[in-house]
């Protein structure tokens, strides 16, 4: 195994567990990579406010899982995508199997949980078309509707008080006598005038053709159903579920200590039952389990497994040397650059603060071709704003230049920006709104793989990609959506590497067109070719497998 990597430490899972975590095991020079199967920053990153983390009065949970992986990489920790399928966790050295094998000293497990379904008769059905489980990312398709909010715990009353924002009315359904959480989170739902709460009270069953048409509800005291209807005038309404979570230990519990629910055992030092092994996080069997909680397992996982992995190399004679801090990569994670940016508005001023053009200028020092960002415009406010933005944007470094042109007659989806090559060619890839929020991340990973060294990728995957016919591949999205970024570029990615391949961002509040005709209720939503919208985050992988099945059909 001379030949193979062997990490000091390989942590399953980048939420607020998995990174802080990561910081501690940084911090002490172990070599130390995480790797996530979906989005860095775990479940928190669906929460639109936290409010009960020390030392800070209210943050957005994407801002602070931000934080956290800014300070890991500050360590040197290196952040993979990956979803690990093959545990082998015995003896000294443990193997990790997904996409690629990975091999490490010790393991820390802090996968999380992912939230729970209730697996009542349409609640699949209508998943992305009116069932959803993420306020921040959904909330504002949901503008001036009427909202229920299923469940009766902190995420269910902070939730349903963020999404009065947005809807006409809120209601939570509540199978308990009153909430479970502490009395100022419940007051936030219960003292908020567009919030009704219903308590005693369960989802039977929804129904509809494209949208939610019918929900139906019960009291579990008496027995007695009741059903919801929207108003003639209002196509749909919208069912946000919050009822816990499940543990991810797919895998995991042949191998590992557990309780009756699937939850890891451990003990003080947050080891499992195999040496070397640790768990860390709501994946454990705790009484808490929050964000705070969370971050205390990861500190406490990573310095037990330092204690372990010093022990280890001790007595198989293997140096315990300082890790040199390895140069920072010029792209992280694309949760990175949009908190300057988060939250779309009518713009006023500049696009990019001081800080943020720092952060840009230092990824674009490693552009080597130019690019030029062309702007197809109608007489909207929105194209107005598209031009200033492309304009502050193109000053950032010499590398960029924009072209403004009317856009054609038969355009459907405007503003539009579109990149082209150092040739003026068009490159496929295209934004259709302005890409801030979150898509500004978008933006700059086109640029960046498209005229800089490009993010790395499988070989393999690169030849699947290389093989596909022409396709056209749309993603919906809402700015406020942190899910959003990733599924765009790596749609993005596949066009710079296949000339065949085109992909464009769409905003779906400006297209309420496209939104109905595709019976879009929540994003990101992938549309490739003439198939059926996939919703939800989605890894390169899978979307090259979505995109090789599109063309066979």
């Amino acid at each position: 195994m001379a030949d193979k990597k062997i990490y000091d430490t390989v942590i399953i899972g980048a939420g607020p567990a998995g990174l802080s975590a990561a910081i501690y095991a940084g911090r002490a020079t172990m070599d130390t990579l995480v790797i996530e199967a979906d989005q860095v920053g775990g479940q928190v990153t669906t929460t639109s406010v936290v409010w009960n983390y020390p030392a800070v009065e209210k943050i957005d949970g994407t801002a602070l899982m931000n934080q956290m992986q800014q300070q890991a990489a500050d360590f040197g920790v290196q952040i993979v995508h990956d979803q690990i399928t093959g545990y082998e966790l015995k003896g000294d050295t443990k193997v990790l199997h997904g996409q690629y094998d990975y091999y490490a000293r010790s393991v820390i497990i802090a996968a999380g949980a992912k939230p729970r379904e209730l697996n009542f008769p349409g609640e699949k059905q209508f998943r992305g078309h009116g069932i959803a489980f993420c306020s921040t990312c959904d909330g504002e398709l949901f503008t001036g509707m009427q909202i229920f909010v299923i469940g009766g715990g902190y995420a269910a009353a902070e939730e349903a008080d963020y999404l009065t924002r947005y809807a006409k009315h809120v209601t939570v359904i509540s199978r308990e006598a009153a909430f479970t959480c502490a009395p100022l989170t419940a007051a936030r739902a219960l003292n908020n005038p567009k919030v009704d709460v219903k308590f005693n009270t369960e989802i039977v069953r929804v129904t509809g053709k494209d949208y939610l048409e019918t929900a139906v509800f019960k009291n579990n005291q008496t027995g007695k159903e009741f059903s919801y209807q929207p108003d003639p005038n209002e196509q749909t309404f919208g069912i946000f579920i919050y009822v816990g979570t499940q543990p991810a230990t797919a895998g995991l519990t042949a191998e590992l200590d557990h309780d009756k629910r699937g939850y890891l055992k451990v003990n003080s030092a947050l080891e499992t039952n195999l040496p070397g092994v640790f768990a860390a996080g709501d994946i454990v069997v705790k009484p808490l389990r929050q964000i705070v909680t969370a971050a205390s397992d990861g500190a406490v996982a990573a310095t037990s497994a330092e204690h372990y992995v010093t022990a280890l190399k001790q007595r198989l004679q293997i140096p315990v040397e300082r890790r040199d801090k390895p140069a920072a990569q010029p792209v992280g994670q694309t949760t990175k650059l949009a908190e300057a940016t988060a939250t779309p508005i009518a713009h006023q001023g500049k696009w990019f603060a001081a800080k943020l053009q720092q952060q840009l200028k230092s990824i674009f020092a490693r552009l080597t071709k130019k690019v030029t960002l062309q702007v197809l415009s109608d007489d909207s406010q929105k194209s107005q704003e598209l031009q200033s933005f492309v304009k502050e944007f193109c000053e950032l470094d010499q590398h960029f230049d924009y072209q403004i042109q009317p856009a054609a007659s038969d355009e459907t989806f405007l503003p539009r920006l579109e990149l082209l090559d150092q040739q003026l060619q068009p490159t496929g890839i295209s934004f259709a709104g302005v890409p801030t929020g979150h898509e500004l991340n978008s933006l700059v990973l086109a640029i960046y793989n498209l005229a800089g060294p490009g993010q790395e990728m499988d070989p393999a995957l690169i030849a699947r990609i290389k093989a596909l016919p022409a396709l056209k591949i749309k993603i919906g999205v809402a700015l406020t959506c942190h899910f959003c970024p990733d599924v765009v570029a790596a749609c993005q990615h596949m066009a710079v590497i296949n000339p065949n391949i085109s992909a464009e961002m769409l905003d779906l509040q400006l297209f309420p067109q496209l939104r109905q005709e595709k019976h879009i209720m929540s994003v990101p939503a992938t549309m490739i070719a003439d198939q059926p919208v996939i919703f939800g985050s989605q890894t390169a992988e899978q979307l090259v497998t979505a995109c090789e099945q599109a063309a066979v059909k």
